[in-house]
Protein backbone atom coordinates (compact mmCIF):
# COMPACT_ATOMS: atom_id res chain seq x y z
CA UNK A 1 0.00 0.00 0.00
CA UNK A 2 1.23 3.48 -0.61
CA UNK A 3 0.42 7.01 0.41
CA UNK A 4 1.03 9.92 -1.96
CA UNK A 5 2.17 13.33 -0.65
CA UNK A 6 3.13 16.57 -2.42
CA UNK A 7 5.55 17.66 0.31
CA UNK A 8 8.73 15.72 1.02
CA UNK A 9 8.58 16.72 4.70
CA UNK A 10 5.14 15.14 5.04
CA UNK A 11 6.28 11.93 3.35
CA UNK A 12 9.37 11.73 5.60
CA UNK A 13 7.25 12.37 8.71
CA UNK A 14 4.84 9.56 7.79
CA UNK A 15 7.76 7.22 7.05
CA UNK A 16 9.36 8.05 10.41
CA UNK A 17 6.14 7.41 12.34
CA UNK A 18 5.52 4.09 10.61
CA UNK A 19 9.10 2.94 11.27
CA UNK A 20 8.85 4.05 14.90
CA UNK A 21 5.65 1.98 15.28
CA UNK A 22 7.41 -1.11 13.90
CA UNK A 23 6.13 -1.19 10.31
CA UNK A 24 8.25 -1.27 7.19
CA UNK A 25 8.22 1.99 5.26
CA UNK A 26 10.17 3.68 2.48
CA UNK A 27 9.91 6.94 0.55
CA UNK A 28 10.30 7.25 -3.23
CA UNK A 29 9.58 9.90 -5.82
CA UNK A 30 6.34 9.17 -7.69
CA UNK A 31 6.47 10.09 -11.36
CA UNK A 32 3.08 11.02 -12.80
CA UNK A 33 2.36 10.60 -16.49
CA UNK A 34 2.59 13.86 -18.39
CA UNK A 35 4.37 15.75 -15.60
CA UNK A 36 7.53 17.35 -17.01
CA UNK A 37 8.81 19.28 -14.01
CA UNK A 38 10.75 17.08 -11.57
CA UNK A 39 10.04 19.53 -8.74
CA UNK A 40 6.27 18.93 -9.08
CA UNK A 41 6.52 15.15 -8.71
CA UNK A 42 4.78 13.86 -5.57
CA UNK A 43 6.36 11.60 -2.95
CA UNK A 44 5.17 8.05 -2.27
CA UNK A 45 5.44 6.27 1.06
CA UNK A 46 5.34 2.49 0.65
CA UNK A 47 4.44 0.47 3.73
CA UNK A 48 3.14 -2.84 5.01
CA UNK A 49 1.14 -1.12 7.76
CA UNK A 50 -2.55 -2.03 8.10
CA UNK A 51 -4.87 0.04 5.95
CA UNK A 52 -6.52 1.75 8.94
CA UNK A 53 -3.20 2.89 10.45
CA UNK A 54 -1.89 4.10 7.11
CA UNK A 55 -5.15 5.83 6.20
CA UNK A 56 -5.15 7.84 9.43
CA UNK A 57 -1.61 9.08 8.75
CA UNK A 58 -2.42 9.92 5.13
CA UNK A 59 -5.44 11.97 6.26
CA UNK A 60 -3.39 13.74 8.93
CA UNK A 61 -0.73 14.84 6.42
CA UNK A 62 -3.12 15.74 3.56
CA UNK A 63 -2.11 12.97 1.20
CA UNK A 64 -4.10 10.24 -0.46
CA UNK A 65 -4.06 6.50 -0.14
CA UNK A 66 -3.29 4.51 -3.28
CA UNK A 67 -4.11 0.84 -2.88
CA UNK A 68 -2.67 -1.46 -5.54
CA UNK A 69 -5.42 -3.18 -7.52
CA UNK A 70 -2.73 -5.19 -9.29
CA UNK A 71 -1.97 -7.20 -6.13
CA UNK A 72 -4.78 -9.62 -6.92
CA UNK A 73 -4.17 -9.54 -10.66
CA UNK A 74 -7.72 -8.26 -11.18
CA UNK A 75 -8.46 -4.75 -12.37
CA UNK A 76 -10.87 -2.79 -10.25
CA UNK A 77 -11.06 -1.52 -6.70
CA UNK A 78 -8.39 -2.78 -4.37
CA UNK A 79 -9.38 -5.84 -2.44
CA UNK A 80 -12.12 -6.71 -4.89
CA UNK A 81 -12.38 -10.29 -5.97
CA UNK A 82 -14.24 -9.71 -9.21
CA UNK A 83 -13.98 -12.64 -11.57
CA UNK A 84 -14.43 -12.17 -15.32
CA UNK A 85 -17.98 -12.93 -16.49
CA UNK A 86 -18.77 -16.19 -18.25
CA UNK A 87 -18.87 -15.54 -21.97
CA UNK A 88 -20.96 -17.52 -24.47
CA UNK A 89 -19.09 -20.16 -26.45
CA UNK A 90 -21.11 -19.81 -29.65
CA UNK A 91 -22.86 -17.08 -31.64
CA UNK A 92 -26.14 -15.68 -30.38
CA UNK A 93 -29.09 -16.62 -32.58
CA UNK A 94 -31.43 -13.81 -33.44
CA UNK A 95 -34.16 -15.94 -35.04
CA UNK A 96 -35.46 -19.39 -34.29
CA UNK A 97 -34.94 -22.05 -36.99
Amino acid sequence: MRGIFFEEDDARAVEERLLREGWEASVARERLAGEDDDEDQPWAVLSDAPALVFELLVDEYDGWLDTDADDAGVPGPAGSSLAPPDLPTGPKRLKRP
